[in-house]
């Protein structure tokens, strides 16, 4: 017989073993027929059910058992041996009783894990209620001109304090989420869902909390009189001083800086101090706009109000601007009213300043307390005086400022229509010799003189081929430029400032400099800091980012930014754009070489690398 003979015979040899050896297995496991009769001994129906039980449990083990089984030609003879297999049945039903008691013990540490994460969900939740136990909503503290009045809550309402919640915003990577939970506790317990779909651009809004401390370490009167010692504050750049009397307002702002004693000395004279912009002072207020203005693609700036007992500043009017008008001290009286007309709805411009009889009937009439936030859309005419127990501080949020339709089509009609009159030669046609004398204004009644429909005729058509010119992408690049330069700078936190070129090692040494290369290579993984932290514009034949990274905290007090970017890492920077909040590898971008890569290193100040 030859080897492989010899060998096929072996393995039919081991299959056949191998399968009489589990069905050996069955017939010993099979209870005995006279076990279940009903004159079987209580030792032998003992018996009987440990042996079904053992049945049962080799029946789940069986496939256990096939993998430890070692089906060789040396081993068979040992399979059978009745000693070798009982102590392969007892090895498996102790590894199973054991694996059991771990899984039991795991399951309950799971679950005790599991109970303990939750109720530490529910005690640092943002909106937790310490009247937890009663169903209290945002309807149940909020106030809607025209709507009957559901603030009979007069429970406190408590949150996190600001300075936990700026530390847990700083752990959001996705800066738009870290805007929306800032808003969230902004108007908490009113839902950011129903507020956008209820209220914003509507009506006025008013949500009491009942908690004066909900708005602590935001700004302070003691933060202002620091900011007057301590920092260079200019009267009319960052202060204003007015007052009004018997329906005058009236403005006392000098010249030069707002030193403390002459500061005062107008507030306990009656009048209101106005800080212009307090996020150039006051780096939480800069933090906290900064933040926002991801939220609503817009610039968000700010006002501090300082009032004295029973006086007013400013006189009735409305904004150009979505307010909202939070209360840190003291107490105050407001009253909104309605636009005055359809042209006043959601105006682009401030009004002037109103008198009483013009204005009507409020809509809202009421006292904000500290932890109180009012809000009013553009066109509401507002007034507000202090009330005569108490001096008023109060922080107007404002945003949406020239954030309009109206606004993309000023960027748009001009480009559509330089582009129509390249590419047409209708557009470049000359007017007829004798225009003036049938069209303008004085001519307007000359309704039956066929010219002037002709003319208007071809104006409208001319209209409707300037559609097809119209750069959409190009205009709203254009009015995002705008909002990169109106943007406030962003707070950058340790681990963001240590991961870009800021904290660059260069360093000059030994007559020159060293470490001047950004170290970057194939494996690192970039990303933009913030989402709106750039713009990508063509212009002119070029290729420009604008930043915000560099802006001043001072509005407008520099010219945008931008630098040019080549050609070929062109793409890679749009990449780097859209994929924010996700890491990029370097490898990964478009741009060539590493060498090419690193080129763009002019723009590196605003992505951090890891």
């Amino acid at each position: 017989m030859t080897q492989a003979t010899t060998r096929r015979a072996a393995m039919a040899g081991s299959r056949a073993s191998a399968f009489s050896v589990y069905r050996t297995l069955d017939v010993e496991r099979e209870p005995s027929a006279q076990t279940f009769g009903i004159s079987a001994t209580r030792e032998e129906q003992r018996k009987c059910s440990h042996q079904s039980r053992r049945h049962m449990l080799m029946k789940r083990k069986q496939k256990y058992l096939k993998v430890k089984m070692v089906l060789t030609p040396d081993t068979l003879a040992n399979v059978n041996r009745p000693a070798l297999l009982q102590s392969n049945v007892d090895h498996a039903e102790k590894e199973l009783t054991d694996y059991n008691a771990k899984r039991k013990i795991n399951s309950k540490r799971m679950n005790k894990i599991k109970r303990m994460k939750s109720k530490s969900r529910k005690a640092d939740s943002p909106y937790n209620n310490v009247h937890s136990k009663e169903k209290c909503t945002g309807d149940s503290r909020l106030e809607i001109p025209g709507e009957p009045s559901k603030s009979k809550e007069t429970r406190p309402w408590t949150g996190p304090t600001l300075s936990i919640l700026l530390r847990d915003l700083r752990h959001i990577q996705n800066s738009k989420e870290r805007a929306i939970k800032l808003f969230d506790w902004l108007i908490a317990p009113v839902a950011s869902r129903k507020f956008f779909s209820d209220i914003w651009e509507k009506t006025p809004a008013l949500i009491r909390r009942h908690n004066t401390n909900y708005y602590k370490g935001l700004f302070s009167s003691e933060e202002f009189d620091r900011i007057l010692r301590e920092d260079i504050v200019n009267f009319g750049v960052n202060l204003d001083v007015t007052s009004y009397l018997d329906g005058e307002k009236e403005v006392h702002t000098p010249i030069g800086r707002a030193l403390p004693m002459v500061v005062w000395e107008f507030y306990k004279n009656g009048c209101s101090l106005r800080m212009l912009n307090p996020q150039v002072f006051s780096g939480t207020i800069w933090n906290i706009l900064s933040i926002l203005q991801e939220a609503f693609g817009s610039m968000v700036g700010a006002n501090v109000y300082l009032t004295p007992p029973g006086n007013q500043g400013f006189a009735p009017h409305y904004d150009d601007i979505e307010a909202f008008v939070i209360q840190l001290e003291g107490a105050k009286s407001w009253r909104v009213y309605d636009p005055r007309s359809v042209e006043e709805v959601l105006p682009s411009v401030s009004s002037g300043n109103f008198n009483q009889q013009e204005l009507g009937t409020p809509i809202m009439n009421t006292v904000l307390e500290a932890g109180d936030v009012l809000y009013f859309p553009r066109g509401f005419i507002h007034q507000a005086n202090c009330t005569p127990d108490t001096h008023s501080l109060h922080i107007t949020i404002s945003t949406y400022q020239k954030n309009t339709w109206g606004d993309v089509l000023r960027k748009l009609f001009p480009a559509a229509l330089e582009w129509a009159i390249e590419d047409d030669i209708e557009f470049r046609e000359g007017l007829p010799l004798d225009y003036m004398e049938y069209m303008g204004v004085q001519n307007s009644e000359r309704e039956g003189d066929p010219r002037r429909q002709v003319f208007n005729k071809k104006i409208y058509s001319l209209m409707k081929k300037l559609l097809k010119y119209a750069p959409i992408d190009a205009a709203v690049d254009q009015k995002a430029k705008d909002f990169i330069h109106d943007c406030l700078p962003p707070v950058l936190t340790k681990e963001e400032l240590a991961c870009t070129v800021y904290s660059s090692p260069v360093r000059w040494r030994n007559g020159g400099p060293h470490n001047t290369v950004l170290p970057l290579r194939g494996s690192t993984r970039i990303r933009m800091l913030r989402s709106n932290i750039a713009r990508l514009c063509a212009e002119n034949g070029s290729i420009l980012l604008y930043f915000t990274i560099e802006n001043s905290r001072e509005y407008h007090k520099e010219e945008s930014k931008c630098i040019e970017i080549d050609p070929d890492l062109a793409d890679g920077v749009e990449l780097l754009l859209c994929s924010y909040p996700q890491f990029i590898k370097v490898d990964s971008l478009p741009a060539g070489n590493l060498d090419n890569k690193q080129s763009g290193s002019r723009c590196s100040k605003l992505f951090p690398r890891i």
